[in-house]
C-alpha cells in the first residue's frame, strides 16, 4: 500500500510539471511561427492542462482499466466546475466579458448531452470514439475561426498576451516541449500503478479512484491556472481554461479511451456522477449568465460550487463503500 501511495504521489507531481513543461513550450513555439495568442490559448493553453486526463486515460485503458479513464474524465469535470472554480471565486470575484466564452459555454452543454445519450447503452464503442474524436476536430477548427475573427481588444485575448511565455528561443521551447511529451506518459504510468493498486487494497472499484483520487489530482493544473489568473484579475482566462479543458475531456480523454477499446460503463455512472456533472455545470451557467447584467461569479456563488462539490465526493465516498474501509473495527 505505500508503495502504491508512493507512486502515486510522484506520478501526480511530475503529471503537473510534465504539463506545465508542455504547455509552455507548445505555447512558445506556436508565438514563434506567429499564431495570434487568441488562438494559442484558446487552444494550446485550454486543452493542454487537460493532458493529464487525457494521458491518464490512455494509459488505464491501455492496461484494462477503463472505469479509471471514465471517472476521471467525468471526475475532473466536476472538479474543474466545484473545486477550482469554487475556489478561485472565492479568492477573487470572477467576471465574464468575452462574448467568445458565452459561446463555448452552450456548446460544452450540448457536448455533456451527446455524451450522456451516448453513454444510454452503458457502453462507448470504438464508433462513437470516433465521433467524439472528430467531433473534437470541428470544435478546435471552429474555435480558431472565432478567435482569428476577434478584435485585439477583446479582454481574452489581452489576458491570452501576457500569460503567453515570450522571448523563448525556437530550440529552447521545442525542447521543454519534447520533455512535457515524454513526462507525461511515464508519470501516467506511475499514477495508474499506484491508482490500481490502492483500489484493490480498499476492495473499490477503479471507477470511484478515478472519480476521485486521480480526478483531484489531474484538476491540479486547472487549479493552478484559475487561481494565477485570478490573482492577476484575468477573470476570462480563468473560466475559459476550465470550458475549454471541460470540453477536452469529454470530447478528447472519453473518445481517446473508447477508441483504445470499447469502454463498458457502471450503471452509478449514468445514475448518479452524469447527473452531478449537468447540475453543477448547469448552477455555474446560471451563476455566470447576464440576465441582470454582466456575468459574475462571486464569493458566495463560488462557495456554493465549492458545497456542491464536497457535498459529491461525500456522496461517492459513502455509496462506494469508502467510509467503512476507513472505519476502525
Amino acid at each position: 500500500m505505500l508503495t502504491a501511495v508512493i507512486e502515486l504521489i510522484a506520478g501526480f507531481l511530475l503529471l503537473v510539471w510534465g504539463a506545465d513543461r508542455l504547455v509552455a513550450g507548445a505555447s512558445a513555439t506556436a508565438r514563434n511561427l506567429g499564431v495570434s495568442p487568441l488562438v494559442i490559448g484558446l487552444t494550446i493553453i485550454g486543452f493542454g492542462t487537460s493532458a493529464p486526463e487525457l494521458v491518464v486515460s490512455a494509459v488505464a485503458t491501455l492496461k484494462g482499466n477503463s472505469g479509471l479513464a471514465v471517472g476521471n474524465a467525468i471526475g475532473s469535470n466536476i472538479a474543474n466546475m466545484g473545486l477550482v472554480l469554487g475556489i478561485t471565486a472565492m479568492i477573487y470575484p470572477l467576471r465574464l466579458e468575452s462574448t467568445a466564452l458565452k459561446r463555448e459555454y452552450p456548446m460544452l452543454l450540448l457536448i455533456m448531452l451527446g455524451c450522456f445519450l451516448m453513454a444510454l447503452d452503458s457502453v462507448y464503442s470504438r464508433t462513437e470514439g470516433w465521433i467524439l474524436i472528430g467531433s473534437l476536430l470541428i470544435v478546435v477548427i471552429w474555435i480558431i475561426h472565432i478567435g482569428l475573427r476577434r478584435p485585439p481588444s477583446d479582454p481574452l485575448a489581452e489576458e491570452f498576451e501576457a500569460e503567453i511565455p515570450k522571448d523563448i528561443p525556437p530550440r529552447v521551447a521545442f525542447f521543454w516541449l519534447v520533455v512535457g511529451l515524454i513526462i507525461l506518459p511515464v508519470s501516467s504510468q506511475f499514477l495508474v500503478n499506484g491508482a490500481v493498486t490502492i483500489a484493490y487494497t480498499l476492495g473499490v472499484s477503479d471507477v470511484v479512484i478515478g472519480l476521485t483520487i486521480v480526478s483531484l489530482g489531474t484538476s491540479l493544473p486547472e487549479l493552478a491556472t484559475a487561481v494565477t489568473s485570478a490573482l492577476r484579475k484575468e477573470d476570462d482566462l480563468a473560466i475559459g481554461n476550465i470550458i475549454g479543458s471541460n470540453i477536452f475531456n469529454l470530447l478528447g480523454v472519453l473518445g481517446i479511451a473508447a477508441i483504445l477499446g470499447p469502454v463498458e460503463l457502471l450503471p452509478v455512472i449514468l445514475a448518479r456522477d452524469f447527473p452531478a456533472m449537468f447540475l453543477i455545470t448547469g448552477a455555474l451557467y446560471l451563476m455566470a449568465s447576464d440576465f441582470r447584467g454582466p456575468g459574475r461569479i462571486g464569493r458566495r456563488s463560488g462557495s456554493v460550487l465549492l458545497a456542491m462539490f464536497v457535498g459529491y465526493m461525500t456522496l461517492v465516498w459513502i455509496s462506494s463503500g469508502l467510509s467503512t474501509v476507513f472505519t476502525p473495527g
